[in-house]
């Protein structure tokens, strides 16, 4: 399947809906003071000691990824410096639906060498992403988006944001034809080292007497900030310091465990949003989730691996923190034994500090997540079209009927988790949520954002075969 076609089909079928003037104006407004200038470019970085040239978000100084801080003003200027059309979603903020950043939902993709301006209020402070909602997301088409909370400059404490990645010399067309057993399209990748070859090779395991697919790609490397634990990032810390680690799961296609080793830590936050904290060593997080971590570490001069541990396999990546003095140990990137089959056993223990206010829903639906893992189609089936009206409560119930796990992920909105498998508790406030296979979820949400919002999964070859739908309003 071609990426445009892709784009194309993803919102086909979906309740078309008349966009605002003064929305589209918003998204295309010229240039203006104070402008944060942001460029999708090429780059090279290397891989298990090869060349590879992949995307990056880096703004004028080179540097990848935005930063802001609560009550800012997310007045970008998106330069597209590649020979590709593309086009990209902020990941986690709720910007008028034209900034959203899906192809044709309303924008179309930016061109090369064209330029797009965004300028909407950033929202509270929390740990986002920003990625490609194509198939370039795979070459690397993302980077970190985090808005800080001015409180948090009267705290001593260290801030570590790692961008997790799964990688393969192959280019995304090949990878998601090596799935579907059709034809790649033509490359649109120039530069791309293309030693690699796909690979559909399932890992498969037996999980309640179901035979349950985990990973789709057998991929070349996993990424910790763009480095394998051959040459990772090694990061100086304080000894006895305090520590906030940011985690992004940007993978398209793996999930992980974060695993602390000696350390124990307290997760704060999940995508962006506080909770009450929740210690340990290891906090699982499938694509498109971000965890926030603080550690506080002990007064020696010892180097701590933070790990991300691939679901049931033994890969792992990830970084070094080490104190002044402290050696650094090299961490095989494959461990002794094969990682946990993420659950939701942390989702149900998770507690909003700030959650929705109590209310019945005024609208409820009904969706099962479908797919035929052997002919790789997947989908999304609901009992009627979500189409929601302003201020409404709306409940949607999550039922994953195929054979492997799904991260939904709402574009526009943040959620909270409400039932795990019809028992009602007042989870987590996310956007991203985990459905493994014959579990269900059901989420709360404010419908305060109009527009035909993305409602997919986040694993892009279940997206890019059918699996998203949409979350619209009444016009």
């Amino acid at each position: 399947m071609k990426r445009r076609d892709f784009l194309k089909t993803t919102f086909a079928g979906a309740v078309v809906l008349a966009t605002p003037p003064s929305l589209l104006t918003a998204a295309v407004a010229g240039q203006s003071a104070g402008q944060t200038r942001l460029g999708i470019v090429r780059r090279t970085i290397e891989v298990n000691g090869k060349a590879a040239s992949v995307f990056g978000l880096q703004r004028a100084d080179g540097s990848p990824g935005l930063r802001f801080r609560a009550g800012d003003a997310f007045n970008v200027l998106l330069r597209n410096e590649t020979p590709e059309s593309t086009i990209i979603h902020w990941h986690g903020l709720t910007p008028p639906w034209p900034s959203d950043g899906v192809g044709d939902a309303p924008l179309p993709l930016i061109a090369a060498g064209a330029d797009r301006t965004y300028d909407f209020p950033v929202g509270k402070p929390g740990t986002h992403w920003m990625h490609a909602h194509t198939l370039q997301e795979q070459a690397l088409l993302a980077a970190p988006l985090i808005v800080a909370d001015p409180d948090d400059d009267r705290t001593d404490e260290q801030e570590i944001v790692i961008l997790l990645h799964d990688f393969s010399f192959s280019s995304p067309e090949e990878l998601l034809a090596g799935l579907t057993g059709a034809d790649p399209a033509p490359m649109q990748h120039g530069g791309m080292d293309m030693s690699g070859a796909a690979a559909g090779a399932m890992a498969g395991m037996n999980h309640g007497g179901m035979a349950m697919d985990l990973n789709d790609i057998e991929y070349d490397a996993y990424l910790a900030n763009d480095r394998t634990l051959d040459d990772p990032e090694v990061t100086s810390v304080e000894a006895g310091g305090r520590v906030r680690v940011r985690i992004i799961n940007g993978a398209t296609a793996t999930a992980f465990t974060i695993d602390l080793g000696e350390l124990e830590g307290e997760l704060i936050a999940v995508d962006g949003q506080d909770v009450e904290p929740v210690k340990g060593s290891r906090f699982p997080m499938t694509m498109g989730q971000r965890i926030d971590v603080r550690l506080q570490l002990p007064r020696e001069a010892r180097s701590f691996p933070i790990l991300a541990l691939r679901e049931g396999s033994r890969e792992r990546s990830g970084i070094i923190l080490r104190p002044a003095g402290a050696t650094v140990t090299k961490i095989a990137s494959t461990g002794d034994d094969g990682a946990p089959v993420l659950d939701l056993a942390l989702e149900a223990q998770l507690r909003a500090t700030t959650p929705l206010a109590s209310r019945p829903a005024d609208k409820t639906f009904d969706m099962a997540l479908t797919g035929d893992m052997a002919a790789y189609r997947w989908g999304l089936k609901s009992n009627e079209p979500i189409l929601v009206d302003v201020g409404d409560r709306v409940e949607v119930t999550l039922r994953n009927t195929s054979m492997m796990a799904h991260p939904m992920h709402l574009h526009g909105h943040h959620f909270q988790v409400v039932a795990i498998d019809g028992e009602r508790f007042a989870g987590a406030v996310r956007d991203t949520v985990l459905l493994p296979l014959n579990r269900s979820v059901t989420i709360a949400v404010d419908a305060n954002n109009p527009g035909q919002w993305a409602f997919h999964c986040h694993h892009l070859y279940h997206m890019a075969t059918g699996m998203m739908s949409t979350f619209a309003y009444r016009a």
